[in-house]
């Protein structure tokens, strides 16, 4: 049987994903150093409330409250116990969300880094990355999730053990890796080393991409680079709302809904199919970014300078692959 996710990729040229997880939650009262992932037991309104407003302002998919709900991260917080059962109860309210949408949602299960360095750098072992995220997997299958969303990864060891893991779980998946370095991962990762990887896995993932890093024009650099490689695989961008900047003790974006409207059209163009946010990525955001999808016809390739004039220059000179970006302006258009 075809998985939602599939199904919906063959129905629509583009899906739109969701916002921010952790900037909502920190809206909505989350202490800064808490375990978000106990919210799901013990905030479960405020959980559902997260998603609601992802499909009300238009999602086709979002992701449940995961992200760190691995036995390394959970560790932290002395709830490595609890894995199964957090993540069980994230998919639970998450698919409870979805079947009152009136419409086809996707339940992502959000499975993030496990925290750990992996061998030979580290002492993370493999098998110990593919146990980690199965257990993960499992639970979030339990809990009604469609398919698992694995996000934020920088080794492309640790990428693979997560597909592992999802082949064991017999789930369908989707990963990103974070390009914030130079247009590479943490760990040396270029756009043109992910897309080849993918295509190498034993298990590979349905639709694969970058999410967070810098800001969305590097996001959008980096989804250039995958395209290029000529994969017909589709591809994820899910962006940072503008750039951080520090106020008043907490962090803010600064990307308007309208800023974020130009960049889910241009990562439409670019060449992505499924197209969301991530930290400082709003309810109001997605709206904007679902109504210029809609009413902005899709239009060819953008090149390097028409992503900085509309979004704002890159943070570095090259993404790692050897492409040069123009010397643009760090200023922003369209900020209304």
């Amino acid at each position: 049987m075809t998985d939602a996710l599939t199904r919906l990729l063959n129905e629509n040229d583009w899906l739109m994903a969701d916002g921010a997880t952790g900037t909502t939650l920190f809206n909505m009262g989350l202490t800064s150093g808490d375990a978000p992932e106990l919210w799901n037991v013990d905030e479960p309104d405020n959980i559902r409330a997260l998603y609601r407003g992802a499909v009300e302002a238009g999602s086709d998919i979002f992701l449940t409250n995961s992200f760190g709900g691995n036995a390394s991260r959970l560790k932290l917080h002395d709830a490595q116990g609890r894995v199964r059962e957090l993540n069980r109860v994230a998919a639970e309210l998450g698919r409870e969300v979805a079947d009152k949408a009136g419409r086809p949602v996707v339940v992502a299960g959000s499975v993030g880094p496990t925290g750990e360095i992996m061998e030979p750098m580290g002492s993370l072992t493999y098998a110990g990355a593919v146990e980690m995220f199965h257990e993960q997997a499992e639970g979030l299958k339990e809990g009604g999730a469609d398919v698992l969303w694995v996000e934020t990864i920088s080794a492309p060891e640790e990428y693979k053990a997560a597909g592992e893991a999802a082949a064991l779980a017999g789930m369908p998946w989707c990963g990103t890796m974070s390009f914030d370095t130079a247009g590479r991962t943490m760990m040396g990762v270029t756009s043109a080393d992910m897309a080849r990887t993918v295509e190498g896995l034993p298990n590979p993932p349905i639709a694969f991409g970058a999410n967070c890093g810098v800001g969305a024009s590097d996001l959008l650099r980096t989804v250039l680079g995958f395209a290029a490689q000529g994969t017909e695989r589709p591809i994820i961008a899910k962006g940072n709302a503008g750039i951080p900047k520090y106020h008043d003790g907490h962090i803010h974006y600064d990307g308007t809904p309208a800023l974020m409207g130009d960049y889910a059209v241009l990562a439409r163009d670019c060449g992505a199919r499924i197209i969301g946010g991530c930290c400082g990525t709003t309810p109001e955001h997605l709206r904007a970014m679902r109504h210029a999808l809609e009413t902005r016809p899709t239009g060819p390739r953008p090149t390097l300078e028409q992503i900085t004039e509309a979004l704002g220059g890159f943070s570095s000179a090259s993404d790692g692959t050897g492409d040069d970006a123009p010397q643009a302006r760090r200023t922003r258009r369209r900020r209304g």
